[in-house]
């Protein structure tokens, strides 16, 4: 059971990620990627596996050291526990990139692969995307105030 869980995962949280890669400009997906609620279904699965071995993922966050670590990935549980905690992070990571790169009118045809990028190696994604960032300024135009949080402008 625990292996298709930890399949099922992933397929949890795609169905956000392929709008914000192949649907960036659709309200839906600006709407969709401000909710930390699409993590839900993905942190659901994460409890039914952390359960089961929570002793000893305990032991693994409570006084972290390597051979801990590999004990807690060793249980099918805790590797598949370890696996949705990622994939949460990564999409709540993803989310808040896509309307980062909104706000700053960073172009879909970087945001996709930048994405992309992010699903399948997080931290070379985060990277390349805050130096991006550091290079960039919020978009406005004459006459608005302040960028708000889906990559537009609220007016005065």
């Amino acid at each position: 059971m625990t292996g298709a869980l930890f399949e099922i995962t992933f397929v949890l949280a795609a169905p956000f990620w392929l709008l914000m890669i192949l649907a960036p400009g659709r309200r839906l997906t600006a709407r969709v990627a401000a909710s930390p609620l699409t993590v839900l279904p993905v942190l659901a699965l994460y409890l039914v596996m952390a359960v089961p071995v929570f002793p000893e993922l305990w032991d693994a966050v409570r006084s972290p050291d390597l051979d801990g670590f590999r004990e807690l990935t060793a249980l099918a549980n805790g590797a598949g526990a370890i696996w949705a905690q990622v994939i949460a992070w990564d999409l709540l990571l993803g989310q808040w990139m896509y309307l980062e790169g909104r706000r700053l009118g960073i172009s879909p045809l970087v945001m996709g692969p930048l994405l992309v990028l992010t699903i399948l190696l997080s931290p070379f994604g985060l990277l390349v995307f805050l130096a991006l960032r550091a290079v960039r300024r919020p978009r406005t135009r004459p006459g608005d105030s302040a960028p708000d949080r889906v990559g537009g402008t609220t007016t005065p």
